[in-house]
């Protein structure tokens, strides 16, 4: 554990509150107004979300339908939150637009195409052979719409403004390509991107395509870098003292018994991290109460079995007979107990969102891992000792002779 606990703390993720950036509660709209809003949709949008997330280069963003019209977005560790959110909820609308039948021969009218006519990841950054000039290679859906739309504008001339098929991002025009052949398999190259950045980030808008939805923000919450540090110290200060007080009150009023919960606490709190860890989940500021709730329900078992056990002394039984009485007679009450908190747990999760599923989760998994290390665990390590004769007085279990009753 001593080995290994660096490399699993330094690992987990934290949350938005612990780590800083931001949160949006968004409201969905259908684009078209004439289809409905269902779970697909919002679906669709969500991962429009999650590829503009990754296109800008966040790392783990949580995007996630909730509800029948709503998509939550945790973004950690963001320092230029405006920008982003502008990114988030910009791309609404990708075209490709030519003048054809535009008043203004400057301007371009006509929607020939729109992000949704591309292939989804297919657009790519490709290095021209004899100059390694960076083009933006795509990819269509329907090859006939597409060999129609580029022969029509090739017959316009070559590099004139007919000629243009513009990329517009709602109504701004992000990229002026001529069209240079005829596609027929459904592929062609833009050109005209000077570096490699501008080429990449093209391709990722086209990747975008169009959010099917229109997005409004209904709750927003920022926290900044600092902020959630100072509260991701000041947590884990109060979670240090506070296991520390728990470890020094088991060793002055249990004995060996105390010794024994000092261990298996230990024990605990590293298997819940590794679980932790092994999950990839992200670890909240509410996650954190879970986690600290978790420790004082742990030696909660602890607590009653060893009571369990001193009462069982006391009536003059012996050490060994004390022990598998005392830890028979608690198992139920400790069971129930669990059980019972495990299902509020489950309520919890499934009726909750958010920061209350997340304090939800590591409550139930503190309550399993407790299980297994405080109960079970405890319970092994003590018959052990006794079996081994090294704990065989009442006096370790903080039982005066005075009080044991004679058979």
């Amino acid at each position: 554990m001593v080995w290994t606990s660096p490399g699993i703390i330094s690992n987990v993720k934290l949350g938005l509150d612990l780590k800083g950036g931001f949160e949006i509660l968004y409201t969905a709209v259908p684009v078209d107004e004439n289809q409905e809003m269902d779970q697909e949709l919002l679906r669709e949008a969500a991962r429009s979300l999650q590829m503009r997330a990754d296109a800008k280069g966040i790392s783990e963003p949580e995007i996630y339908p909730e509800g029948e019209d709503r998509i939550r977005v945790r973004l950690a560790g963001v320092e230029n939150q405006d920008e982003v959110r502008q990114i988030m909820k910009k791309p609404a609308e990708l075209t490709f637009r030519s003048n054809n039948g535009c008043e203004d021969p400057s301007e371009f009218c006509k929607i020939e195409l729109n992000g949704s006519d591309f292939v989804e990841g297919a657009a790519d950054v490709v290095f021209k052979e004899n100059t390694n000039e960076p083009l933006v290679s795509i990819q269509v859906k329907d090859k006939d719409k597409f060999k129609e739309v580029t022969q029509r504008l090739l017959n316009n001339g070559y590099r004139t403004q007919e000629n243009i098929l513009a990329i517009y991002l709602d109504n701004e025009i992000i990229s002026l390509p001529f069209v240079g052949f005829v596609s027929t398999d459904g592929t062609a190259t833009i050109t005209g991107q000077e570096t490699f950045e501008e080429a990449e980030e093209l391709a990722g808008i086209i990747n975008l395509g169009a959010l099917p939805v229109v997005l409004t923000e209904k709750y927003t919450q920022s926290v900044g870098a600092s902020l959630g540090e100072l509260s991701l110290q000041q947590t884990i200060t109060a979670g240090i003292i506070g296991f520390v007080l728990i470890l020094i009150f088991m060793l002055g009023f249990y004995r060996v018994p105390g010794i024994i919960a000092c261990v298996t606490l230990t024990v605990y709190t590293w298997m819940l991290l590794l679980v932790f860890y092994w999950m990839n989940a992200t670890l909240t500021l509410p996650g954190i109460a879970a986690f600290v709730l978790g420790i004082g329900m742990a030696v909660d078992a602890n607590i009653i079995t060893y009571e369990r056990i001193r009462e069982e002394i006391r009536s003059g039984k012996s050490i060994l007979s004390s022990l598998r009485a005392g830890s028979r007679n608690s198992l139920r009450t400790i069971m129930d107990a669990n059980i019972t908190t495990i299902l509020a747990g489950l309520v919890l999760y499934y009726i909750g969102t958010g920061s209350i599923q997340g304090f939800a989760l590591t409550l139930i998994l503190s309550i399993l891992v407790s299980i297994i290390t405080n109960v079970f665990l405890s319970r092994l390590l003590l018959h052990l000792l006794i079996r081994a004769n090294i704990a065989k007085k009442p006096a370790y279990y903080g039982v005066k002779e005075a009080e044991i009753s004679e058979l």
